[in-house]
């Protein structure tokens, strides 16, 4: 082709000087040959009329020869390009066998790595396929559903903490209620079956070190603990840490989790009054109060929530045995106040008190001053509470540092990185657990905090960054034990500001949290039972005709407590109501309008004996 281009461009001007005298004598039409010929016939023509017929044989044999050497000519033409056509496929051919050895040679290249000497390898690789920023449970469950769908995948977990992924409900439950008291350091602990098991997802084992993580022959999961990603170029796909490593990344999940909030009053306090406050979130925090609980004589817990009740209930059992006493002090009325109905509250806080904890409502901190080796609290009413320590539980602040430098986008109301339904914030980079701010189809735009949630984001993200491309429906629950006697398990928006109605019957020994687990088998309630939904619901025929009215002072032994909206149920409490939450899920799922909640509580079978 090259070799005809040339040819056509020398011969340009000449064909454009006979075409331009031509032009009108040419066909429009027909192969260049053909118009070649034709011309030659016309010039031969032109010269017979003007010599005379002596000499028309002698040119007519000239042009029979010229015509016939133009096609000898053109048919050496079209054998030489074919040839040279054929030359130049043949090495195309060998060029791509070529380059197919070379890529084959360079995916071989990482098992070449395997024999490299150890000390060669660096402490923190320089690129990962997969980089999970967090060490918590939805990195943990990411990674797990990663190396589902990709078993030889290679997953790198950056952690703050120095230790492994671990589950942490039981620092405010189960480990509290431990007899053996090395249980501190094993951080192993019986659950209401009483079985054991381990505050850890997997041992040291189950991990390959990061030096390590792109030599081994079918990948893994490695953890880089204490450290944290400051900067993430989100274009570059790279992140800088704390020690000024980079690590450049194919895929990357932020579930970077939250950090406890504290109050004002406690932050403006001075050095010996946070010396003395714990912000309960990590292991560190749990050990460090649990050895506190065996030294303090008065220790008070600010916060009436899920946490600051569980953990009341936990240094409430410490104090029966011990010279210690317990304060519970918090703005609501009562007990979980922003969650349970005002009778379910009262009747929560009244519990509490029966565990030993001396239960202050309506209780707002002005300021707290140190003094005399004492914390001194003051409150807006004029009350004074003399206390050696503080437990802030006051919730939770998601980590979004690096929407600073990664530029995504943070929720104005909710707090937490905006993702779509994917879980997705870019097109390579996904947000789940407690700093994910997620739409829910039927209850809008939200961001939950519980583990059920970070479970179940977890892995749907580490699905999606697999190619899964699956939405997020799931509506997570979660559960709170005051003991192994009373819980309760809630789905949905659980908001006392909303219109309630509760249904309630006498509870049985088998309605507590300690047969649940027992029936279950586990004493993570959210693993064995949060995934199902009831395909469909039939209501039994045998049951009480109408609801039961919540009366003062009543002993609430179960029930299920509905949260409305305009008619429709958007939350629901199980009161010491367990392995029922497929039901309560398909319900809210359904978002249908009901106008006899009894008929819906039927469906949970709170009389059966």
């Amino acid at each position: 082709m090259l070799k005809c281009c040339t040819v056509l461009r020398s011969a340009a001007p000449v064909v454009r000087s006979v075409c331009t005298t031509s032009r009108r004598r040419l066909p429009p039409t027909g192969i260049p040959l053909q118009r070649w010929s034709l011309l030659l016939r016309q010039q031969t023509s032109r010269s017979v009329s003007s010599s005379g017929a002596a000499k028309g044989k002698l040119e007519n044999s000239m042009m029979i020869v010229v015509v016939g050497i133009s096609a000898l000519g053109a048919a050496a033409y079209v054998y030489g390009t074919l040839k040279d056509d054929k030359i130049r496929y043949d090495r195309r051919i060998i060029d791509i066998a070529k380059s197919k050895e070379e890529r084959d040679q360079n995916v071989a290249a990482p098992a070449a790595q395997e024999v490299a000497p150890v000390a060669d390898r660096p402490d923190i690789p320089s690129h990962v396929p997969y980089l999970l920023i967090g060490g918590g449970t939805a990195s943990f469950a990411a990674a797990r559903s990663i190396r589902a769908r990709d078993p030889g995948a290679r997953v790198l977990i950056i952690s703050e903490e120095n230790e492994l992924p671990y589950m942490r409900p039981p620092l405010s439950k189960e480990l509290w209620f431990s007899d053996d008291p090395s249980a501190v350091e094993t951080l192993r602990f019986k659950q209401w079956n009483g079985k054991e098991r381990s505050i850890y997802f997997q041992p040291p084992s189950f991990y390959v070190s990061p030096k390590d993580l792109l030599y081994v022959e079918h990948g893994g999961v490695a953890i880089l603990t204490g450290k944290k990603v400051i900067d993430m170029d989100v274009r570059g796909n790279k992140v800088t840490l704390d020690d000024d490593s980079h690590i450049s990344y194919e895929k990357c999940l932020i579930a970077s989790g939250g950090t406890p909030r504290n109050l004002p009053a406690f932050e403006r306090a001075g050095e010996e009054v946070q010396k003395r406050t714990t912000l309960f979130r990590k292991i560190e925090d749990f050990k460090s109060l649990e050895k506190i609980s065996r030294e303090a004589k008065f220790i008070t817990v600010v916060g009436g929530g899920f946490l600051g009740s569980e953990l009341a209930c936990a240094l409430g059992k410490r104090a029966r045995d011990r010279e210690l006493e317990v304060i519970q002090m918090f703005p609501e009325n009562g007990n979980m106040g922003k969650v349970l109905p005002e009778y379910l509250s009262n009747w929560t806080t009244e519990k509490v008190r029966k565990e030993g904890v001396n239960v202050m409502p309506n209780s707002v901190v002005k300021s707290v001053h140190f003094k005399d080796d004492k914390l001194s609290i003051k409150l807006k009413d004029g009350r004074m509470v003399q206390t050696d320590h503080i437990v802030a539980a006051v919730g939770l602040e998601p980590n979004v540092e690096l929407a600073k430098s990664s530029g995504l986008e943070v929720d104005s109301d909710f707090g937490g990185f905006r993702v779509n339904a994917e879980l997705q914030a870019r097109s390579n980079i996904w947000v789940a657990g407690d700093a994910a701010c997620f739409y829910d189809i039927k209850l809008g735009r939200r961001r939950v905090e519980h583990h059920d949630h970070a479970v179940v984001s977890g892995r749907l993200a580490g699905e999606n960054m697999t190619g899964a491309a699956k939405p997020y429906w799931h509506q997570s629950m979660f559960w709170s034990d005051l003991g192994p006697d009373v819980g309760y398990e809630a789905i949905g928006i659980v908001d006392s500001s909303l219109p309630t109605v509760g249904v309630f019957a006498k509870a049985s020994q088998k309605d507590t949290p300690k047969a649940a687990t027992e029936e279950s088998g586990t004493g993570i309630r959210s693993e064995s039972e949060t995934e199902d939904t009831a395909s469909k619901v039939s209501i039994p025929s045998s049951t009480s005709s109408g609801p039961h009215v919540p009366e003062q002072g009543e002993d609430y032994g179960k029930g299920v407590v509905f949260y409305m909206r305009d008619r429709v149920i958007v939350g629901i409490v199980l009161w010491n109501i367990f392995n029922r939450m497929p039901i309560a899920r398909k319900i809210i799922k359904d978002g249908e309008d009901h106008a006899d909640l009894n008929e819906i509580a039927k469906l949970f079978n709170i009389h059966e004996d």
